[in-house]
């Protein structure tokens, strides 16, 4: 069973969806291709050819495909429904246990999207951490800063990680979110300098990644309605900033 599929519904998504295909892999399904069956019944015969889908559609489009198809959410394949303009990666089914949730968050940093998860544990999930640090840093020292950043509050009330694409993958800050089960959320550099938003600018950071901050714009915008409830600390080659959902 190959692992991740990707189901175009119209040519016009097919640069979209080869981008996709450069950074996570799958097969690439162009249902447009057999004129003599329905693309619903196409996707029914592939359905179980895979674990994980990405469907570039509308999510109603979506939801008529699915129809009388999923069964267990233990037994599902994942499906992560993205728009044709790369907008919003929407976990859609077997969130949790089909691995959708991480396989959005896998989209949205591919492309630059927004992961968009619905599940109820991640929604009631408050916090979000913004994380810059050194290159070398260790999970150990990432995880030192964000318990002193804490400050008594839990890992467990964290929805995700945030940081810029210069760290997607440093192996500490990577191990550290594994190590936690955390989602690491993926800003673009020139989105962050676009919204420069810090209590104190670093020259260092300036200096060496040309943004006046990273810890904290990253928690703002990854949790845009927000408050920022700890300003930027910095431990050991990490800095890290906290914003808790207001709404929550």
């Amino acid at each position: 069973m190959t692992d991740c599929g990707i189901w175009l519904v119209r040519p016009e998504s097919e640069a979209l969806a080869l981008a996709l295909q450069e950074q996570l892999g799958g097969v690439l399904y162009r249902p447009w291709l057999d004129t003599a069956t329905t693309q619903k019944q196409q996707f029914a015969a592939a359905y179980r050819q895979h674990t994980q889908w990405i469907m570039i559609a509308a999510s109603g489009i979506a939801v008529r495909f699915l129809e009388g198809l999923a069964q267990d959410k233990h037994s599902d394949p994942a499906i992560v429904v993205l728009d044709e303009a790369g907008r919003f990666a929407v976990s859609l089914l077997a969130g949790h246990e089909g691995g959708a949730n991480r396989l959005a968050y896998r989209v949205a940093n591919a492309i630059g999207a927004v992961p968009v998860i619905t599940t109820a544990t991640e929604a009631l999930k408050p916090l979000i951490v913004g994380i810059g640090c050194r290159k070398g840093v260790t999970a150990e020292q990432i995880a030192t800063a964000v318990k002193q950043a804490l400050d008594g509050r839990q890992l467990n009330e964290v929805r995700e990680i945030a940081t810029i694409d210069l760290k997607a993958n440093e192996p500490g800050l990577v191990e550290f979110c594994e190590l936690h089960d955390l989602p690491l959320r993926i800003l673009a550099s020139a989105t962050v300098a676009a919204r420069p938003w810090v209590t104190k600018a670093s020259d260092w950071v300036q200096q060496n990644v040309g943004l006046p901050g990273v810890c904290e714009p990253c928690a703002l915008i990854a949790g845009s309605r927000g408050k920022l409830i700890v300003p930027k600390i910095a431990l050991d080659g990490v800095a890290v900033a906290i914003v808790e959902d207001t709404l929550m």
